[in-house]
């Protein structure tokens, strides 16, 4: 790897900002401590900023000659409403709330990136450095799309980073197109007519008819959808009823759907209702259908995806990158600012979980798990990465 030193010799200083905002947690939209740290690190280094776009996202500025070329760089800062169980010194202070998805370590990457950045004049253009509010579940990149980000920060591109774990440590992994999946929750209400257990002939039974709607989907995407393209409908919640001899009035179906194309998701919510309503029509219940689309299929554009990766192969070797990653069903907002400008997104490894201190909890490095934690030997790393991409894109 041709990891730039002066990034490793602070990198302890990196590290301890990233614990520090590893402690103090803060869910979506409501990062005002985060803000105010990353606020106040790059008002240290002499990087003008903007603030407040939804509410708490951060923009700082780097400009360097003349050119009107511009690049954006993106990290999320929120936190998730989740128990910690790891119990080493920087575990989280603020009980149910927890980086367990490692933002505090893109935040702290990124930071590292400007500290440098705002040091040095290699490279001719405007960087801007956008640290985002409500990654998760908030749709914070929409939101500080919405307020004007690229009209106030007029860019040529855009780039995100996420490490994951199960990739060896500090390697990357990016392909052009789609990379990560759309996400989308539904939540149906078939409404029957309650009765006594013991005289069903009365009532008209929720639970029965949520029962067959349940397994009817399960047919959408195995006998309506091209087995060529990836979809997932997962029923994660059915709720209903409160006594053992009582036929509740109705039954509740919640989960979500993914897939990488619009057409794709059209059919699945299309047949998820006709087949609904059309099997409570058949017990003389009726259903309440809500589908409502959040994120986007996060797509890679070609050009900058290729761009991405001379610079990557350059940095750490075509050994420690994967350039054809297996897509994933997860999603992310930053499709959202994909949508808007070419970019590329990319994965950096976060290892296996052998970098965890005494003290993490017992179950495994995953994202979104209670015994997470971000691998701080990544911090030099995705720092040089996201300063070698600005020195190519905005090359002297």
């Amino acid at each position: 790897m041709k990891l730039i030193e002066s990034i490793r010799e602070f990198q302890h200083e990196i590290q301890t900002i990233r614990r520090d905002i590893h402690a103090h947690p803060e869910l979506c939209f409501d990062e005002h401590r985060t803000a105010a740290v990353v606020a106040a690190k790059l008002e240290a280094w002499g990087i003008p900023m903007l603030r407040g776009l939804a509410d708490t996202g951060v923009v700082g500025i780097i400009k360097r000659g003349n050119s009107e070329r511009a690049i954006g760089l993106r990290a999320d800062m929120d936190a998730l409403p989740m128990q910690e169980l790891n119990q080493f010194a920087h575990t989280s202070q603020h009980a149910g709330k927890m980086h367990a998805c490692g933002h505090d370590g893109h935040t702290a990457m990124l930071l590292g990136a400007a500290r440098y950045l705002s040091q040095h004049q290699n490279f001719d253009g405007t960087v801007y450095l956008i640290f985002q509010p409500a990654e998760e579940g908030g749709g914070g990149a929409r939101r500080m799309i919405e307020e004007g980000l690229f009209q106030r920060c007029p860019m040529d591109a855009v780039f995100g980073m996420h490490n994951w774990p199960g990739l060896a440590a500090g390697s990357f992994a990016v392909r052009p197109g789609g990379m990560m999946a759309s996400s989308n929750e539904f939540e149906v209400t078939v409404r029957g007519k309650g009765a006594h257990a013991a005289q069903p002939q009365k009532g008209i039974d929720p639970v029965m008819i949520a029962v067959q709607i349940a397994q009817s989907w399960q047919t959408i995407v195995s006998r309506n959808v091209n087995p060529l393209e990836p979809a997932v409908l997962s029923l994660t919640q059915i709720h209903s009823g409160s006594a053992t001899n009582v036929i509740p009035d109705d039954a509740s179906l919640i989960g979500t759907v993914r897939t990488f194309s619009t057409d794709v998701l059209d059919l699945i919510e299309r047949r998820m209702e006709v087949i609904a309503r059309s099997t409570a029509a058949a017990f003389d219940a009726e259903v309440d259908f809500v589908f409502k689309r959040n994120y986007p299929p996060l797509i890679n554009h070609e050009k900058e995806t290729q761009f991405v990766t001379q610079v990557l192969r350059d940095l750490v070797g075509s050994e420690n990158l994967d350039e054809q990653v297996e897509p994933t069903m997860g999603a992310e907002d930053f499709a959202f600012m994909l949508q808007h400008k070419p970019g590329c997104y990319v994965f950096i490894g976060n290892g296996e979980g052998a970098h965890r201190h005494v003290g993490h909890g017992l179950g495994p490095c995953n994202l979104h798990n209670p015994s997470y934690d971000f691998n701080d030997d990544l911090l030099p790393i995705g720092a040089s990465y996201w300063v070698r991409l600005v020195e190519a894109y905005l090359a002297v």
